[in-house]
C-alpha cells in the first residue's frame, strides 16, 4: 500500500509533512486518575481518547474488554481502529499493536529503554547507545508513523479534532515529541503520593474496577502479582515524578499544563474547562454527564464502573499504618510537601 501523503514515509522520501494530528498527553505516575481525567475530556464533541496508546499488560486479549463493555476481539470500534490502520499502510492486531516502544525486537534495546527518563545529561547517553542498536534505529521510525497513524485513525473515526494518550510513561512520551507528524500537548497530573502508594499495596483493590469480575482487563483476578511494599510503592511514584520533571524542565511552557487529581474530582467543571481552555475547545460543547459519552478505552479498571460520580478517593487516611506513612515520609515526603500535600 503506498504511504499517505503527510506521514513519516513520505517524509523520509523527502516530500513534507502538510497534516499533524493533535495529540493531549497525560504525564504522572500510575494510579494518579489518568483513566478518568482521559474520559471526562472524552466527553467532549472535539476530543477523543483510546486510553493508553501503548496498548500494554492488556493480558488475556481474547478475555480483555473495552470499557463498553465488550470482548475486545468483537467491538466494532476496535474493529474500525483495524481497517483505519490498514487504509494508512499497517498491519493492526491489538495482541501486537506495535506502539510501544519498549517492544522494539532487541534485548538489548529493551534493556536500554527500561529505565526512567533520566534527564538531558543520562538520556542523551542512552540516545548515544541505542543508536548502537540497528534494530532499534529501523524501528523507531516505524513505530513514531504507527503511532501517528493510530491517533490519527481514532480521531478519524471520532470526528475529533484531537486525541488523549493516557499511558503516562515519560520515556514514551519523549519519543512521541519526536514525532512530525504529531502536535504533542501535555497535562501534568499529579496526585498525593500516599493515595498513589496505597493503590500499589493492593491494585486490584485500590485501582480496579469496583465489580470483582470486572477487574484484571474484565477476566476478574486479584493482580497478587502486580502487589509493592511500601518502600518500594514510594519509590515509584518519587521516581514518576521526578521524571515528569525533567521532561517539563525543556519543554516550551506554552505546551504543558498541570492538574492535581483531589482539584478535578472536587471542582470536575471549573478544572475542565482550563483544560479545555488550554487544548483549545469549547468548553460549552462537553456532556455533562461523562459517561454518557461513547468509550472505548483501555487502561484502568474504573473504565469498566458505571457510575457517573466523581468522588475523592481518600481512602489511604485509614487503610495506611503508621509504620505506612514512616516510610512513606522518609522517601518521599520531601516531593510530597514540595507538591502541597501536607
Amino acid at each position: 500500500m503506498a504511504p499517505k501523503p503527510g506521514s513519516i514515509r513520505h517524509a523520509i522520501a523527502g516530500i513534507r509533512i502538510t497534516h499533524m494530528t493533535r495529540l493531549a498527553y497525560i504525564l504522572a505516575a500510575s494510579h494518579s486518575g489518568s483513566t478518568l481525567l482521559a474520559m471526562l475530556l472524552n466527553a467532549h464533541p472535539d476530543i477523543c481518547t483510546a486510553g493508553e496508546l501503548k496498548m500494554t499488560n492488556l493480558g488475556d486479549i481474547d478475555r480483555y474488554r473495552c470499557s463498553c463493555g465488550a470482548l475486545i476481539r468483537e467491538c466494532g470500534f476496535w474493529e474500525k481502529v483495524r481497517e483505519g490502520m490498514a487504509r494508512h499502510g499497517f498491519a493492526f492486531d491489538l495482541e501486537r499493536p506495535g506502539t510501544n516502544f519498549n517492544c522494539v525486537g532487541s534485548g538489548y534495546a529493551r534493556r536500554l529503554l527500561r529505565p526512567l527518563h533520566r534527564g538531558p545529561c543520562g538520556e542523551a547517553l542512552r540516545d548515544t547507545v541505542l543508536a548502537l542498536s540497528g534494530a532499534w534505529r529501523r524501528s523507531l521510525p516505524e513505530m513514531l508513523a504507527r503511532n501517528a497513524a493510530l491517533a490519527e485513525t481514532v480521531c478519524e473515526i471520532r470526528g475529533a479534532k484531537l486525541i488523549v494518550d493516557s499511558s503516562k510513561v515519560g520515556v514514551r512520551l519523549k519519543y512521541l515529541l519526536r514525532s512530525p507528524e504529531l502536535d504533542v500537548r501535555v497535562i501534568r497530573l499529579v496526585r498525593d503520593g500516599r493515595a498513589v502508594a496505597m493503590t500499589y499495596l493492593n491494585p486490584a483493590l485500590f485501582a480496579d474496577a469496583r465489580d470483582p469480575e470486572k477487574r484484571g482487563g474484565g477476566s476478574g483476578g486479584d493482580r497478587r502479582d502486580e502487589r509493592l511494599s511500601m518502600r518500594h510503592a514510594a519509590v515509584e511514584w518519587l521516581r514518576s515524578n521526578e521524571e515528569a520533571e525533567h521532561i517539563l524542565a525543556r519543554l516550551d511552557r506554552s505546551r504543558w499544563t498541570q492538574v492535581r487529581y483531589e482539584d478535578f474530582c472536587r471542582s470536575p467543571a471549573e478544572t475542565l474547562g482550563r483544560l479545555f481552555t488550554f487544548l483549545g475547545v469549547d468548553a460549552g460543547l462537553a456532556k455533562q454527564d461523562f459517561r454518557k459519552a461513547e468509550h472505548h478505552v483501555l487502561g484502568n479498571g474504573m473504565r469498566l464502573d458505571t457510575t457517573s460520580e466523581i468522588a475523592l478517593d481518600e481512602r489511604w487516611k485509614s487503610v495506611l499504618t503508621t509504620e505506612d506513612l514512616r516510610v512513606f515520609e522518609q522517601i518521599a515526603g520531601r516531593m510530597k510537601r514540595q507538591y502541597g500535600y501536607g
